[in-house]
């Protein structure tokens, strides 16, 4: 049994420095739905990373499955040991950039090398708008309407990506059906009518995720879009072989020229997973505001610092992804605060669905029945996110915003970044907001709702 908060109080743990350890079972309960669809989902959509390291980085599949596999160690660190209320993830609208970029170099050494210049820029990045401080004056002055445009963009580019995934993943209709059961149990207003009368509907919708994923196992089958081909025992991913493959320790560092020509990619990956910040700040200060019996610390310095450790220690042993290096895993975060809000029966701290969601992945990646039945459906593990994101982002940006001129300045600028980019986004909505929406005295931006702009600093 975890030890108990005080009603309104910050969840127990081991402070050090910025950051608070929370131990599983001593600072935060154990909770087996989450455990359960975390560990599977977790597993599932880090797989789905498996074939860009074979087509990119020129591996076999069971060196792409151990490079996949690797990163949930730093993930769990994230909240485990820096103890933060976000669900780390990818940073999804950043990875087709980040391939047209690789696609410049040759198959192997220099693309892996390439990699690494990237995102060891995108780390130090981070590392310096944490020492100055820019980050979080950054997200306390970007307009309103600004951040709503940014989330819209990565709305537009969820749904736009999965509208296509439907036509190259060659599964439409097991795709079709499974977001149609996630959606029913999480956001269907009359489901929700009976959440509150029925546990047996309840418990259903916390399964939501997990329900979605046998669902395709089931369907891709039937309608044959899938084939299985069940293996058992043990397997055992090539660690080390997957290490010597792609560590710059081994394969030797980057030059310096593919640190200059990734510098400006960084920078559309920060303002991309700083657009993630913004997004995770926001569903967590929403969250604060329903729980009223925790209080939940968000800070965006801290969240710079614990990525720029994160993100340099998966550079240096398992292998650099950028768009693995995420803050937030969108998708489940909705989903967990959704639960979250239900109340302290639902689910104790919120830190109970950050840490719990994790950790069963390390063991079922060395199962072959798991691994064997999760091969096929790889996709609609990634779509099921993806499509969750868009959703959650769509409707975060459209509360944010309430005139006409705002609305239409919100959905242009969330179409600019998703068509040109997030440098063009940024820039475009910059001026646009001068010319439209600055106000004359003083010219500071419109904050967000009363709520969730009550963010605790340090």
């Amino acid at each position: 049994m975890a030890i108990k908060r005080e009603d309104g109080a910050v969840q127990p743990g081991i402070k050090w420095w910025r950051f608070t350890t929370r131990i599983p079972g001593i600072h935060v309960d154990l909770n087996w739905p989450l455990i359960v669809q975390g560990g599977l989902m977790t597993m599932a959509t880090a797989a789905a990373a498996a074939p860009l390291f074979m087509g990119f980085f020129g591996v076999s599949f069971e060196v792409g499955w151990a490079l996949a596999s690797l990163p949930l160690g730093w993930y769990w660190i994230q909240a485990f040991l820096f103890g933060l209320p976000y669900n780390p993830g990818w940073i999804t609208p950043a990875l087709p950039l980040v391939l047209m970029h690789l696609g410049r170099y040759d198959v192997g050494v220099p693309t892996i090398q390439a990699m690494t210049a990237l995102a060891l820029t995108v780390a130090f990045i981070m590392l310096f708008f944490a020492i100055t401080g820019l980050g979080e004056k950054f997200f306390s002055w970007i307009p309103i309407e600004l951040r709503a445009g940014i989330i819209l963009g990565s709305a537009i580019a969820a749904f736009m990506g999965e509208f296509n995934r439907l036509e190259t993943a060659g599964m439409p209709i097991t795709m079709v059906i499974v977001w149609a059961v996630v959606f029913l149990l999480m956001f269907s207003i009359w489901i929700s009518d009976y959440k509150t009368k029925s546990r047996f509907v309840r418990q259903l919708a916390t399964f939501a995720m997990l329900i979605g994923f046998l669902v395709a196992g089931g369907v891709g089958p039937l309608v044959g879009e899938v084939t299985m081909q069940l293996q058992w025992g043990l397997f055992i991913p090539p660690f080390g072989e997957a290490i010597r493959s792609v560590s710059p320790f081994f394969v030797g560092w980057p030059t310096w020229d593919m640190f200059v020509t990734a510098f400006p990619l960084a920078i559309l990956v920060y303002v991309v997973a700083f657009g993630d910040m913004i997004l995770a700040n926001t569903l967590l200060a929403d969250a604060d505001h329903a729980r009223p019996d925790e209080k939940i610390l968000t800070n965006t310095t801290t969240l710079h610092y614990s990525l720029f450790f994160r993100n340099l220690g998966q550079v240096l042993t398992f292998g650099p992804l950028i768009p693995m290096h995420g803050p937030i895993w969108t998708g489940v975060a909705v989903f967990i605060i959704e639960q979250y809000k239900e109340g302290r029966k639902q689910m104790e701290s919120i830190f109970t669905g950050v840490i719990n969601w994790y950790w069963l992945a390390f063991i079922l990646v060395f199962l072959w029945p798991v691994v064997s039945f999760m091969r096929p459906i790889l996709p609609v593990a990634l779509s099921i996110t993806l499509i969750l994101t868009g959703f959650a982002c769509a409707y975060i940006a459209m509360r944010m915003v309430d005139t006409p001129t705002s609305r239409g300045y919100a959905l242009f600028i969330g179409l600019i970044i998703f068509k040109y980019g997030a440098a063009w986004g940024l820039g475009v909505g910059l001026l646009m907001f001068f010319l439209l929406l600055v106000q004359r005295k003083p010219i500071v931006a419109i904050p967000y709702d009363d709520e969730s702009d009550k963010v605790i600093k340090k």
